[in-house]
């Protein structure tokens, strides 16, 4: 009986000792799993939710091929898709400093990056420093900036986000698009992943890179505001450039850098803000600076067609004051088309008979109502290039042939 008594109570006991070791494995199996998954991966939080924050919805990232992957820190939740894009371009962004002697008694140019420090004061002479930016366009060390960073520069030094530093050279300058090309003696050196600018829409993702106010390696992020903005409308009528307009904060010291898209392709190069205007920036498209950067490394130069008019999209508020002005003999009977306004003397223009007050309404057959048009047209047909007008001359049609000329410029140094 003793013995039976001992047997009912020892069973229960092992099956209660078996259940509490299977419980305490499994906790302990659970933890080493845990333990193990975030030994493999750095952070689970980040390997979570990183696919999803990277980018934003519909949109796929492309790596880019030539630059190393860069390694995020910090807190896995926060690697964003601009995080993401910021580490893989901003190796390729780098710093210009420009600095040239200013001669006494010449005030010399004034370019928004240049401020100032040892200026020429009182006329007396002395060196002018500024700062810009750039970004690599080549494993070479060509690099794209502004022209209006290194014009008239003596001395050009680029300095990479990891410190090395190199003596540039200007390959050449552009002032009409303001597009010009440095070249570092360098190999291997980081180069941006290159998107495309004619395919933007109102509403996308806009990230700048840059080194506002002498800030280096600045980021400022936005959206694409519109595209297509005439030179007119940003207030640089010299220039012949198509821009891109964002909201992304650029200051003077961004120009030359890039402006990204979401998947930290380049887009356009930052260049431009209007004084005294809040959350205006513009960019020159990428593919319009990569057009000017091929001519220039392979002539030096571009060469802009031009007809030599002064001209304004016509419309009933701009036909009456041309009609009402008592101070001009200049007269047009439509309501719509191009109407010049005056024609510089011994330009192509001239020597093709256009006179002021002449309405443009065709160009090889196609109807003109806009400037813009009339500048696109030029542009396409090139340096040397026949067009064919179709003038309205108070009220009389007249078909003219102009001969595009090369647009006189100040070539910059």
């Amino acid at each position: 009986m003793k013995s039976s008594t001992g047997k009912f109570w020892k069973q229960p006991a092992i099956y209660i000792l078996l259940l509490v070791t299977g419980a305490g494995a499994a906790m302990l199996g659970d933890r080493l799993t845990v333990s193990q998954f975030r030994a493999n991966s750095g952070d689970s939080g980040q390997r979570a939710l990183e696919p999803k924050l990277q980018l934003p919805p519909n949109t796929k990232d492309r790596v880019s091929k030539v630059l190393p992957p860069a390694s995020l820190s910090g807190d896995g939740t926060n690697v964003n898709f601009i995080v993401a894009a910021v580490a893989k371009v901003g190796p390729a962004v780098v710093r210009i400093d420009a600095s040239r002697r200013v001669k006494p008694g010449n005030g010399g140019l004034s370019p928004e990056d240049f401020f100032g420090i040892e200026p020429n004061s009182g006329g007396r002479g002395g060196i002018e420093r500024g700062t810009g930016s750039g970004f690599v366009i080549g494993a070479d060390g060509v690099i794209l900036t502004n022209a209006h960073v290194v014009e008239g520069a003596d001395t050009v030094n680029v300095t990479l986000k990891d410190g090395r530093s190199f003596q540039g050279r200007v390959l050449g300058a552009d002032k009409v698009t303001d597009v010009a090309v440095v070249k570092i003696e360098a190999n291997n050196v980081p180069v941006v992943a290159i998107g495309n600018s004619d395919k933007l829409l109102p509403g996308e993702w806009a990230i700048a890179i840059g080194n506002p106010l002498g800030l280096d390696n600045s980021v400022t992020a936005g959206i694409i505001s519109a595209t297509g903005r005439s030179s007119s409308d940003v207030g640089v009528p010299d220039k012949r450039v198509g821009f891109i307009q964002t909201d992304a904060a650029i200051n003077p010291g961004n120009s030359g850098g890039p402006l990204l898209n979401a998947s930290g392709q380049v887009i356009g190069m930052n260049t431009a803000i209007i004084q005294g205007a809040q959350g205006l920036g513009f960019a020159i498209p990428i593919q319009a600076a990569q057009q000017v950067a091929k001519e220039l490394i392979s002539t030096g130069k571009v060469e802009h067609a031009y007809l030599g008019i002064e001209m304004a999209t016509l419309t009933p508020e701009v036909k009456q004051q041309i009609n009402s002005n008592a101070n001009s003999s200049l007269r047009v009977a439509v309501d719509r088309g191009v109407a010049i306004v005056s024609v510089v003397p011994n330009s192509p223009a001239a020597a093709a008979g256009l006179r002021a007050g002449d309405v443009i309404q065709k160009i090889n057959n196609q109807p003109i109502i806009q400037s813009e048009a009339v500048q696109e047209f030029v542009q396409n047909a090139k340096v040397g290039g026949m067009l064919q007008m179709e003038i309205n001359r108070n009220g009389q049609i007249v078909n003219l042939t102009v001969k595009t000329g090369s647009l006189p410029v100040q070539k910059v140094r």
